[in-house]
């Protein structure tokens, strides 16, 4: 385990450095020089070279902690409905016109967070099953997506329904070191919580009644999963929109590397989920288009088909 975490901790080193000088102009040795350099280092790529390291850790953490709550492979983040609850709160935002004041746009989305934990609450919180609680979460991610759908249809102007279906792709263009300060406590905040819950997860491997009867407090555990999916999802959303498929992938990835246990999945989940956003994100930079292709879209055209492949190997080994 030392050792996986040991070796994606040396990836994570080549690949940042590699990050900060890649783009559509190089700044490294062998390329031209780049007028005020130091300045697009330090401003512009380093902030958003870590914001894709805290977006991703927390992503791929956060997927880790929900296949093991669920003990289901397929578990997602965005299965509670914290994910999209946040992307409402920041197309309301938009929505409103108000997203041009700072930090009002991340204060949105971790309101809307705030909002779909709290309904969630209300509907399944005092009965504490696993079925209920997930019924609730894809209700009220569907719930969210309806209004988001309805925001972006009763747009003011097409300038705000362009920036709203702009936003929902998912990017790190142009983020800056305010982003980070606001996405860093909240995914360490939430990544903490997370690993606090190790331990419970692996005894939910042997059942809900196995680990009631091993002293699992359900309620607990259910809450502490909220509150570290919440603060991990709720913060990357509200800095860099919908980005997908991390949390659902990453684990698969690293798993066959460990023992297997959720509380020994948590870290490398998180260090490879940090690895995968970042290459990710310089290779969106990278990419030969007019425009920079968003980050959200390239992690679904590599999500997609790992999904379909997950679901043809499940459904070989069920056959």
């Amino acid at each position: 385990m030392n050792r996986l975490n040991a070796v994606l901790l040396a990836a994570i080193g080549v690949a940042l450095p590699l990050s900060l000088l890649a783009g559509r102009a190089w700044i490294a040795p062998w390329a031209e020089p780049v007028p005020n350099a130091a300045i697009i280092l330090a401003e512009l790529r380093l902030p958003r070279g870590l914001l894709a390291l805290i977006i991703g850790a927390g992503l791929g953490g956060a997927g880790a902690a929900m296949q093991g709550y669920l003990r289901n492979p397929l578990a997602d983040p965005g299965l509670f409905g914290i994910a999209p609850g946040a992307a409402f709160g920041a197309v309301m935002a938009l929505f409103l016109g108000v997203a041009a004041i700072p930090l009002i746009l991340p204060l949105f989305a971790l309101a809307g967070a705030a909002g779909a934990m709290a309904l969630l609450a209300l509907i399944a919180g005092r009965t504490g099953g696993i079925a209920l609680f997930t019924l609730a979460g894809l209700m009220i991610a569907s719930l969210a997506g309806t209004l988001t759908s309805l925001a972006i249809s009763l747009s003011p102007n097409p300038f705000a329904m362009s920036e709203i279906v702009t936003w929902l792709m998912g990017a790190l263009t142009d983020r800056s070191w305010a982003d980070v300060w606001i996405a860093a406590p909240l995914t360490l905040a939430g990544l903490i919580v997370l690993a606090l819950c190790g331990r419970s997860l692996d005894a939910m491997m042997l059942g809900e009644q196995a680990a009631l009867s091993l002293g699992v407090q359900a309620r607990r555990l259910q809450w502490g999963i909220v509150a570290g999916v919440g603060l991990t999802i709720g913060a990357g959303v509200a800095v860099a929109g919908i980005i997908g498929f991390v949390g659902l992938m990453v684990p698969h990835l690293v798993r066959p590397f460990t023992d297997r246990r959720p509380s020994s999945l948590l870290v490398p989940s998180a260090l490879a989920g940090a690895l995968l956003v970042l290459v990710a994100d310089t290779a969106c930079r990278l990419a030969p288009m007019a425009s920079e292709l968003r980050l959200g879209i390239a992690l679904s055209l590599l999500g997609a088909p790992f999904f379909l492949a997950l679901l043809l190997r499940l459904r070989r080994e069920l056959a």
